[in-house]
């Protein structure tokens, strides 16, 4: 997928990048067997089938490029995936006004390199302080929303560094995610878009 952006992106948000308003997002997440499970929606909250079903061009991948099977599996898709290492998976999807979002999502904390457009990439491997990158390039998060699977919210500030800290007081499904909007027009695959949106998350699992 070929991204031509006319905005010039810096080094932080505020130059090529805005945060708009919290929307649905596409996250995966390790399953008991060792597959990948991958939802849009929200973590508390995944979607419907029919729009898991609006998704173009799926896909999920190791940090090596390495492409993973990826099938349909009710209201999201299942990733044939090894025991270790992270995953992650991108998307696309337009919503009928000529706009773009294009989801990035990661299962794991293991590794500490950044292999996606827009990334939540921990300092150290599974950490609890992450950083935001955006094409490979750490960008200042400003704020990143957590879910959990036991209903447990936050909306996090980033340091000074442009990091953000989480604490894990827990055991459970955790997910962080941020969403950033692209200042200017976009051509994505030779079709150009004026308003695109990159939204990216990142979960892991802290057991008892």
């Amino acid at each position: 997928m070929r991204i031509a952006c006319q905005a010039l992106i810096a080094v932080t948000l505020a130059a090529g990048l805005s945060l708009p308003a919290q929307a649905a997002y596409l996250w995966a997440a390790r399953t008991d067997d060792g597959a990948v499970s991958l939802r849009l929606g929200e973590l508390s909250s995944p979607r419907a089938d029919d729009d898991a079903g609006t998704l173009l061009a799926p896909r999920a991948f190791l940090a090596d490029g390495k492409t993973l099977p990826l099938s349909r599996a009710g209201s999201g898709f299942a990733v044939e995936a090894g025991a270790s290492g992270d995953v992650r998976a991108e998307a696309r999807q337009l919503d009928g006004q000529g706009g773009l979002t294009i989801y990035h999502a990661r299962a794991g904390r293991s590794e500490t390199r950044a292999v996606s457009d827009l990334e939540l990439v921990p300092t150290r491997p599974d950490g609890n302080t992450f950083r935001l990158f955006w094409k490979g390039k750490p960008v200042a998060a400003d704020r990143v929303n957590v879910q959990t699977s036991a209903q447990w919210n936050r909306s996090l500030q980033a340091a000074k560094d442009g990091s953000v800290t989480l604490d894990t007081p827990f055991p459970g499904r955790y997910l962080l995610e941020v969403s950033v909007r692209v200042n200017g027009a976009v051509t994505v695959d030779g079709k150009r878009y004026e308003a695109v949106r990159h939204t990216a998350t990142t979960s892991f699992e802290v057991g008892k």
